[in-house]
């Protein structure tokens, strides 16, 4: 009985991990998630990886959309909130404060493919996504 129990536990936790981890985009939803918000990406590229600002004021976003980012490559997001929140970039389960006050700097290396919301937390509001291929 105790077998089957951490069968079941194991197989539970793996789906949760799964769920979390994001997905490839399909071919109709790369086409079309950039465009579709009417926003553009503030971001540079270079050897020493990517940087990228998005903004939340007034219940906007600036600097949003689907951002692709190269497998591997270090990724450093930049959030200025006009509310005080958490930004949380899923896949990666990475997580930091932001207030009015002060800016949320997340800096990671993009080791995991696939497709991550970066999103404030308490609001459930999705800021960005990250396409890492």
């Amino acid at each position: 009985m105790s077998r089957l129990l951490r069968a079941g536990a194991a197989t539970a936790l793996a789906l949760a991990v799964a769920s979390c981890a994001g997905k490839a985009p399909d071919a109709t939803a790369a086409g079309t998630s950039s465009s579709a918000a009417g926003s553009s990406s503030s971001s540079s590229s270079s050897a020493a990886g990517r940087t990228i600002e998005v903004t939340y004021a007034g219940g906007a976003i600036t600097g949003g959309g689907r951002i692709p980012v190269e497998l591997g490559s270090p990724v450093t997001l930049r959030v200025t909130s006009d509310v005080a929140d958490e930004v949380h970039v899923h896949g990666y389960d990475l997580m930091q404060d932001v207030t009015p006050d002060a800016p949320a700097t997340v800096t990671f290396d993009a080791t995991i493919p696939g497709v991550f919301e970066v999103e404030l937390e308490g609001l459930g509001q999705q800021l960005l996504t990250l396409q890492v291929q």
